[in-house]
């Protein structure tokens, strides 16, 4: 079965199409790492999946419900780490996130004992008293994952997930994704611009580039013998390796200078 399906999905601003005819496949329990440069309309399709913003053309089901008919029911099925992270500053860590699960309809009691393991499980039990004002990027980024995971989604989306957290850190979310997927059956899909993270993790990949999809498959199937990042480059047209350009200004300083 698949989680993601989409069938011509196209979205334009202006006279500009951010996405075109975009066919994905995403099979459900696998975890899909979602590459390309800057603007190849990465975080305009998670937000056209998550029903965050509608479709010009085309359309899809997510989780097997349509997403024009049934977004709110989408919604309510899935997790989201926006690339721009949106916390209440004020509240601690442990409020933030008990508040986010009572607002997916969590019990009190529930939804405090969750936002407990989930501290625990992101390195921020020591810090769950703190304002999240005063947390660091690489602290929030966590603290939002764990907000997208407490109403138990069965899809998540997960948007430069490893941007500004630490080596240590990343070890352990690494570690929990893999968890999530192998033994919960949860699907998940990503964005992130570390091929070495997203080639550990992912079972499948696509490649998007101007709007539009170039690559799709198992991971082992699409990259071949080599790499991730060898066919990230071979694919998008960059495969020989190009000397840096040089700068007017260096080169020329003397020997001891």
């Amino acid at each position: 079965m698949l989680a993601i399906e989409t069938h011509g999905l196209t979205r334009f601003f202006g006279e500009r199409a951010a996405v075109a005819d975009l066919a994905l496949e995403v099979p459900e329990g696998s975890f899909y790492g979602f590459l390309g440069p800057n603007g190849a309309g990465k975080s305009t399709t998670m937000r056209l999946l998550a029903g965050l913003l509608a479709p010009s053309a085309g359309g899809g089901t997510v989780l097997g419900h349509d997403l024009a008919e049934n977004s709110h029911e989408v919604r309510r099925l899935i997790g989201v780490v926006p690339d721009g992270l949106a916390l209440f500053e004020r509240l601690s860590g442990a409020e933030q996130l008990r508040l986010h699960g009572q607002l997916y309809g969590l019990p009190r009691r529930v939804a405090g004992g969750r936002a407990e393991e989930l501290l625990a499980a992101l390195g921020l039990a020591g810090d769950a008293d703190r304002l999240v004002g005063e947390y660091s990027h690489g602290m929030r980024k966590r603290l939002a994952l764990g907000c997208a995971l407490i109403h138990g989604p069965r899809l998540l989306f997960l948007d430069e997930p490893f941007e500004g957290i630490d080596a240590l850190a990343v070890t352990g979310v690494r570690r929990l994704l893999r968890e999530l997927v192998d033994q919960d059956r949860l699907t998940i899909f990503l964005t992130s611009h570390v091929l070495e993270v997203v080639e550990r993790l992912v079972t499948h990949v696509g490649v998007i580039q101007g709007g539009r999809l170039v690559a799709q498959g198992a991971l082992a199937a699409v990259r071949g013998s080599g790499t991730l990042e060898q066919f990230f480059l071979r694919t998008l047209g960059e495969g020989e390796e190009r000397g840096a350009p040089r700068l007017s200004w260096t080169g020329s300083r003397p020997a001891g200078g």
